[in-house]
């Protein structure tokens, strides 16, 4: 009588020592989700200002429009670098820029001071949103177009970019808040009065749909013997604004209006050389003979 076989068994345990395959998991890697994520957080810190600001607390109200900023100018940066850009990923970028720089500021500031100018306070904020909305569309409109732009006019944006000028239209309250720190209750009273602000708001939204080219300063060369008076005057911003935050920030608005008729003279030399250099490089007619 012959033996019972024993391939069952064996079987059987084979399959008990072979590894379970590991699910596999459809979706994005996190590395691709964390520029949305800090997008998100920009969103999240614009809406607690105007908390913030419906409270009366324009300090705090302030520091989350600059901690949006923050990191409206890191996302981009981190998308690139883990490869991660999209066109979702833009898409709620300009909403959140939006909002955070085309909502938010001329809210707070309508708290600061323009709801004091009656019905035609609303005025300025209105102008700056839809300014601030056309800047943002313009831009989106542009992406597509960037490959057919010369090489110098990458190096500039076309009117003030969102975040520089949701700083130009708070210089009221960071000039406000300054005073009331220094208790200098001239100058407080000044930028609560709703000039101030309606004429920031105002002259902020000519220059986001303005065509004046501003520098990105993405790929700024600073030239050799300047590298060391730029270190050292950063150094020197960086601690007059751990002392004196407020100042500085409405210090920093007036140097950057300042500096934007510098990037037009800069823009149109660039425009004239590139030009020169076209015109070197073609031939010359055949005259006949």
């Amino acid at each position: 009588m012959a033996a019972p076989s024993n391939q069952p068994a064996r079987r059987i345990r084979r399959l008990k020592k072979r590894p379970h395959p590991r699910p596999r998991v459809r979706g994005l890697s996190f590395n691709r989700m964390i520029p949305n994520l800090l997008t998100m957080l920009g969103l999240c810190a614009g809406l607690t200002g105007m908390r913030f600001g419906l409270e009366g607390r324009f300090g705090n109200a302030a520091a989350a429009l600059l901690i949006a900023a923050c990191i409206d100018g890191l996302d981009g940066r981190i998308a690139r670098l883990l490869r991660g850009t999209s066109r979702f990923g833009a898409e709620f970028d300009s909403l959140s820029d939006f909002l955070c720089f085309g909502v938010a500021p001329a809210f707070v500031l309508y708290l600061w001071a323009l709801h004091e100018g009656g019905r035609f306070g609303y005025i300025p904020c209105i102008m700056f949103t839809v300014c601030m909305a056309l800047r943002l569309a313009r831009f989106n409109a542009s992406l597509d177009d960037d490959a057919d732009k010369p090489k110098y006019a990458s190096n500039f944006f076309t009117g003030v970019p969102a975040p520089a000028g949701a700083g130009l239209a708070l210089f009221p309250l960071f000039l406000g808040l300054e005073a009331q720190h220094l208790h200098w209750d001239w100058l407080y009273n000044f930028t609560r009065d709703p000039l101030l602000p309606a004429l920031t708001l105002s002259g902020t939204a000519f220059l986001l749909v303005s065509t004046l080219p501003v520098w990105s300063f993405k790929n700024f060369k600073v030239p050799s013997p300047m590298i060391l008076p730029t270190m050292l005057g950063t150094g020197a911003y960086a601690a007059i604004l751990v002392a004196e935050p407020w100042g500085a920030l409405a210090a920093a608005g007036i140097i950057y209006i300042l500096l934007l008729p510098m990037s037009r003279m800069s823009f149109h030399r660039l425009r004239r050389e590139a030009d020169a250099l076209q015109e070197s490089d073609e031939p010359a007619p055949s005259t006949p003979a």
